[in-house]
């Protein structure tokens, strides 16, 4: 069951930008911790960018100088900057929250049903 609802992947050239959107429903806005994470196929999804009201976002060592991440708790909505894309930045990009602010995707209980992102060269 879908609980989050990302929007804004595409297709771009490399080195243009793509801006995500993760939409959270009313009933989880209390969820501390909200999280990207990517997966290609074959591979192991893994953590790209962390987001918690109480601590300042981390965004994972490999996209650092590329990539940011904000929140707008009003609209309680989760945006994912993406700059200087890179046909390695291919991906389908999920959106999670849940209590714990981790790199781990065990950690998170609700998930969107992920938006593909398509870098060419």
């Amino acid at each position: 069951q879908v609980q989050l609802v990302e929007s804004g992947g595409g297709s771009v050239q490399a080195g243009g930008p793509l801006r995500p959107s993760c939409v959270a429903p009313g009933y989880i806005k209390s969820i501390p911790s909200m999280a990207w994470f990517r997966q290609s196929p074959g591979k192991e999804r893994k953590g790209v960018a962390l987001s918690n009201g109480d601590r300042a976002a981390s965004i994972v060592d490999s996209v650092k100088d590329r990539f940011t991440t904000s929140k707008d708790s009003a609209k309680n909505t989760l945006y994912l900057q993406m700059n200087s894309l890179k046909p390695d930045d291919t991906a389908m990009y999920f959106c999670a929250a849940g209590p714990r602010y981790s790199w781990s995707s065990a950690a998170y209980t609700y998930w969107g049903q992920g938006t593909q992102v398509t870098v060419s060269s």
